[in-house]
């Protein structure tokens, strides 16, 4: 008996190298026909690149990703907040990892088959629905041949914010929940800002942007790949359309909003007009919903815990998700009580992030700052005292299950390859 994965995306391309590291027997099944690197960038927490490192990803992440050093929080004015430093440079024993979500999910899928011969994902297959008694789980799939019904020990919906088997638990939940915020996200061609390895966060709750390399620099050129977010909130009665991130976004949209951002350090405007191509994503999540499984199925990743993008912790939840799943199996067998166990663990932790992310992120010092003092000031202690900024910072990571002294003392969820 196996265990069945609806969806081929971070959380469920996580958990099957996990699961292949155990010894589980496992299949995947994925909506799309071919895989491809899409996206923009994101961010790894020193919990997750633990994770991966485990998995024996090391030196294929840093090819591909670049170590973030630290974050930094600055007034819609370009003067700095609040700087902190990420990663090894905080004294994680692992770093934070700036990477291209597609190179990341092509690096899985890669070593996957790779490993587990590329039988174990099958594509053009959606997951629509599911079954499950005391014996068996039953998954639902349409694929190219029409619809088939899958059996094995478990099935865990990797399947993402429109999951069906979320859908099929909760069929009265209704669409993603949006708040009005539009983010547009590119990448561009660049000389890196600050210290060369740096992420920013600038603005207020109604206007802000989001930057930071994802590559190191070319030798010859000396341009990075820089990750951009442009941010602004609009009236949620406007409507919104279905998120997509492969929808194609003029520079009209949201570029006269920013012209005035030019900062010593970074160009906001310039930055915007030299991108690559640009795509929009209405900012939405789900309210965290009482439990996640249903006898012998589970849910994972965003089909579990969708939240806003704050605080970097989407993709890093998602493959501690996996270990912590696979670890559950592993003490308790392809039973419901592996899915109970890493349910317990997981989902008290990722509600308090999600409501966490609607507006006492880390990154509500923004708006903090654009209250007391419309992001003018001479020294930031004056508006507010850098003890609280540090108090705010240390809350969210505690939050999130990554404070330096929590993860460096923890075990290995399962341990390296």
């Amino acid at each position: 008996m196996t265990v069945l994965i609806a969806g081929a995306g971070i959380a469920g391309l996580s958990l099957g190298l996990t699961l292949h590291q155990i010894g589980v027997p496992f299949q995947i099944f994925e909506a799309v026909r071919r895989l491809r690197p899409m996206g923009v960038g994101i961010n790894l927490q020193p919990n997750a690149v633990r994770e991966l490192f485990d998995l024996g990803l090391e030196s294929d992440l840093r090819e591909i990703g670049i170590s973030t050093q630290s974050v930094g929080f600055y007034a819609k004015t370009g003067r700095e907040i609040w700087t902190e430093p990420r990663g090894t440079a905080a004294g994680y024993h692992w770093p934070q990892i700036s990477v291209h979500r597609g190179h990341l999910q092509m690096l899985l899928f890669d070593t996957l088959c790779r490993r587990a011969g590329a039988a174990c994902v099958v594509t053009e297959c959606r997951a629509t629905g599911f079954s499950s008694d005391v014996q068996k789980a039953e998954l639902r799939v349409n694929g190219p041949d029409g619809p088939e019904v899958k059996t094995g020990s478990l099935i865990i919906a990797a399947d993402g914010i429109h999951s069906a088997l979320r859908q099929q638990m909760y069929p009265d939940e209704g669409s993603p929940i949006w708040g009005g915020a539009i983010l547009w996200r590119g990448t561009t061609q660049a000389s890196p800002f600050l210290g060369g390895a740096d992420m920013i966060l600038a603005g207020h709750d109604t206007q802000r942007l989001v930057a930071y390399p994802i590559t190191a620099p070319d030798p010859a050129t000396g341009e990075a790949t820089l990750n951009w977010i442009a941010e602004r909130r609009v009236d949620p009665a406007q409507g919104w359309r279905k998120e997509d991130w492969n929808r194609r976004a003029s520079l009209d949209d949201f570029l006269p909003d920013f012209e005035d951002w030019r900062f010593d350090w970074l160009d906001v405007p310039a930055l915007m007009r030299a991108a690559t191509a640009v795509f929009e994503y209405p900012m939405v999540d789900r309210d965290p919903v009482p439990n996640w499984t249903r006898g012998r199925v589970t849910l994972m990743g965003d089909a579990a815990h969708p939240t806003y993008p704050v605080g970097s912790n989407g993709a890093s939840q998602a493959i501690v998700d996996a270990r912590t799943l696979g670890a559950a199996i592993r003490t308790h067998d392809l039973t419901s009580d592996a899915l109970e166990a890493y349910e317990a663990i997981v989902r008290p932790r990722t509600t308090g992030v999600t409501l966490a992310n609607r507006g006492s992120g880390p990154d509500a010092i923004l708006q903090m700052v654009e209250n007391r003092c419309s992001g003018v000031f001479d020294d930031i202690e004056t508006v507010i005292p850098r003890a609280e900024l540090a108090a705010h910072a240390a809350k969210y990571k505690k939050l999130a299950g990554f404070d330096v002294e929590t993860l460096n003392a923890q075990p290995a969820l399962i341990g390296p390859v």
